[in-house]
């Protein structure tokens, strides 16, 4: 019996997917649980597989195309079965991986000092020809025959330079005519007489082009949008705008979070952790105290969570992806810090599942790592606060009368003020703040 090959939703929130590549040949026999195509989702690469056993016998998705969730992708049927009516013109349809670029003009077709076409309006080229004498194409020649633009004479025995270098020649003592210059046409140019030996003659150097020969490849390129991308770019929409946020920002003491990291380190690289480990449990116990920005905005109510599921900001080459630390409240510091790495790891690689970046209750970005002192971050729906986290930095604290260096480092609160107000986001940045700075109770 044929069956139908589609394209599935691989993550909760998919919505379409791009074929990466098929990884079944048409014509091949496949059985349950064989991977047919390499799927890209808005979160991963993910592998689609066959539902039922036979051959499949026909891929309607070329590879590269993007299709929304239940488009017919291929059919897995019998070697002699009939399928055309099962596919009926879906065939008909298949799209391109990647559409052809139009060809370039040739150059007897582009007048020699035309704009880039990237900077014209679309209208242009078929608006120009119609205003212009129809002759006017022909009776112009496109480029002026080599003959017709005499170079600038120059006079027997004269060496053709600039007047810096050559008060620069005469200053140093170097004979322009033993110098091959490198500025337009043979040239003497400033950097030529620099490079001479004082009192003597300068290597001879390559003589440069006339004119510099353009890039190569196009001017403009047109980057197509990730599945990744399309999901930031709608979900961050619906955050900024309708989402009425407001920021509440900290500066904690590190101190004694440098000190317990030391003590850490000495007792060997397992129990070693980073600055971002210890805030990540930090915030986790807060929110166990704060269930009321351990939650999500639902529109006619707000759902509070008694567990805590922390998402990590991850930045990858497509865009940012949030895996989740599932109940971080309840783990060991270090248990964190390699579930964070390894997560990290593999969001980079996208190679994450849907239940290791689904789920999250509230999430942390962290920039401090490219030397960024403060910023606010987006929340992401439908939690109902996120929280950005600076560079580690260090300063002067005045203290029992003596200003003493201190490691610090801001922290930016954004708040859904629909679910959280004011006194509550400080309440809960008071608590992390108890936790950074005296870390023995993260224990």
């Amino acid at each position: 019996m044929a069956t139908k090959v589609v394209m599935e939703a691989l993550s909760p929130t998919m919505e379409e997917g791009r074929l990466v590549k098929w990884v079944a040949a048409e014509g091949s026999a496949v059985k349950p649980g064989d991977v047919l195509a390499e799927v890209e989702t808005d979160k991963a690469v993910m592998e689609l597989v066959a539902r039922a056993e036979g051959v499949l016998r026909t891929q309607l998705l070329a590879e590269g195309a993007t299709a929304a969730v239940g488009t017919l992708l291929g059919v897995i049927a019998g070697a002699d079965e009939d399928i055309a009516a099962l596919i009926g013109g879906a065939a008909a349809a298949k799209p391109a991986a990647t559409a052809p670029a139009p060809a370039a003009p040739s150059a007897a077709a582009t007048p020699a000092a035309a704009p880039p076409a990237a900077i014209l309006p679309t209208a242009l080229p078929t608006a120009l020809p119609t205003a212009l004498p129809t002759a006017l194409p022909t009776a112009l020649p496109t480029a002026l025959p080599a003959a017709a633009v005499p170079a600038a004479a120059t006079p027997a025995g004269k060496v053709r330079s600039s007047p810096l270098a050559r008060r620069l020649a005469a200053d140093k003592g170097v004979d322009l005519a033993a110098i091959a210059g490198t500025g337009p046409n043979g040239r003497v140019i400033r950097r030529d007489i620099e490079a001479a030996p004082a009192g003597g003659t300068a290597a001879a150097a390559p003589r440069a082009p006339a004119a510099v020969a353009p890039p190569a490849g196009p001017d403009v390129v047109d980057v197509p949008l990730t599945q990744m991308r399309k999901t930031i770019a709608r979900r961050l929409s619906e955050s900024i705008g309708p989402i009425p946020t407001f920021y509440l920002t900290a500066e904690l003491d590190l101190t004694r979070v440098q000190q317990l990291r030391a003590s850490m380190a000495a007792l060997g690289p397992e129990h070693k952790v980073s600055v971002n480990d210890v805030l990540l449990k930090a915030v986790a116990l807060a929110l166990v105290e704060h269930p009321e920005v351990n939650a999500h905005w639902l529109g006619d109510r707000i759902r509070r969570f008694a567990r805590v599921h922390l998402g990590m900001a991850v930045a990858t080459d497509d865009g940012l992806i949030v895996p989740v630390l599932a109940d971080a409240h309840a783990r060991r510091m270090t248990d964190l810090s390699r579930d964070a790495k390894r997560l990290a790891g593999l969001a980079r690689e996208r190679k994450l599942t849907p239940e290791q970046y689904s789920g999250a209750t509230f999430s942390v970005s962290n920039l401090g790592m490219f030397g960024i002192d403060q910023f606010t971050a987006i929340i992401n729906p439908p939690e109902v606060a996120i929280l950005a986290v600076g560079a580690v930095e260090t300063k002067p604290v005045h203290e029992a009368g003596a200003w003493v260096p201190r490691d610090v480092m801001r922290v930016t609160l954004s708040c859904d003020h629909r679910a959280i107000d004011g006194a509550v986001g400080a309440r809960f940045l008071q608590t992390v703040r108890r936790y950074v700075e005296n870390p023995l109770l993260l224990a």
